[in-house]
């Protein structure tokens, strides 16, 4: 194996990884809680452009540039995504399925539309670059360079599935399946359903803020094209074709769809004119339907569903 295709691969499963931990953040509201979020890009965009704000060196035409060390700016996009969710979640907990939905939709478009207008906090259509990128001492060897943010991506990924695993297992994580599978049987019991939606919308809407910063610390330049609603769909496909409700299927189910938008983009490129390669793009997007049709109905609780210990709890509950 070649060293060029070694450091394809690294950037590759590094790409792979920052979206296994939107999957995750989205595998808490979703497989575990049951709230229906198609605002992802919105919380990835908050983190992202958070953690550049703080991170950037100072530039004349736009506030910010506080040049913090990177730590900073992942736990600062983590805290500002955080928050975001909070306060959306205040507003929009107590709707139901697809009227949450619609609202976490509009929230998406209402920060796309702020991030592109916005010029002197986000540098609008421009985005912002010089973002500083881990282990840029290493830059000019591209190997070290893809495996070293490689190893930093797989340590976090396994420190919030970890982290995730215990919550899941804890008290807390029993709650928010039972709030999933019955809310007024829940409520019987004494537990507040709101008050734990509420939260594990926000810790939610934190990880996947923590990976907007982070991939774009990995890319060096973020912009308001990178967090339209495709974004969105991409995650949503990666959790359904790894497994709703399993941590494990959240991570691969991401590696495997980013896979095959990766490798559909590089047919288009290689079999489709250049005059019409923007407009044979969208196959992409119709490669990874038609992909996710199959595993609906090949198996409907995707590649890793939920465990089978989980579900019979779930079912011995049931009269």
């Amino acid at each position: 194996m070649s060293l060029d295709l070694i450091s394809y691969a690294a950037f590759f499963l590094t790409m792979a990884l920052t979206y296994a931990v939107m999957c995750l953040g989205l595998n808490i509201q979703w497989g575990q809680t049951g709230l229906f979020n198609v605002g992802i890009a919105a919380f990835v965009a908050i983190g992202a452009y958070a953690s550049a704000i703080l991170t950037t060196p100072d530039a004349p035409d736009r506030l910010g540039g506080f040049d913090l060390p990177i730590a900073v700016g992942w736990l600062g996009g983590a805290l500002a995504a955080g928050l975001a969710a909070w306060f959306v979640g205040a507003l929009t907990i107590r709707l139901r399925a697809d009227y949450l939905a619609i609202a976490t939709f509009g929230v998406a478009v209402s920060v796309q539309l702020c991030v592109l207008n916005i010029q002197p906090l986000t540098g609008g259509a421009f985005g912002i670059g010089f973002i500083p990128r881990p282990f840029n001492s290493l830059a000019g060897d591209p190997l070290a360079f893809g495996l070293a943010n490689l190893a930093l991506m797989a340590g976090l990924v396994l420190v919030l599935y970890l982290a995730l695993q215990h919550l899941a297992k804890s008290p807390w994580g029993r709650v928010l399946r039972a709030i999933r599978e019955d809310e007024v049987a829940a409520q019987a019991l004494g537990k507040r359903p709101v008050r734990f939606r509420l939260q594990a919308f926000t810790i939610g809407g934190a990880i996947m803020g923590l990976a907007g910063a982070a991939q774009g610390h990995f890319i060096g330049f973020i912009a308001p094209d990178n967090y339209l609603p495709i974004l969105t769909f991409q995650v949503w496909a990666m959790l359904i074709v790894g497994g709703s409700g399993n941590n494990r299927g959240a991570i691969i189910g991401a590696i495997l769809v980013w896979g095959i938008w990766a490798l559909s983009a590089a047919a288009v490129s290689a079999f489709v004119p250049p005059e019409q390669q923007a407009r044979a793009a969208a196959l992409q997007i119709v490669m990874i339907g038609v992909g996710l049709c199959l595993i609906l109905l090949l198996r409907p609780r995707g590649l890793i569903g939920e465990s089978r210990s989980l579900l019979s709890t779930r079912k011995s509950r049931k009269p």
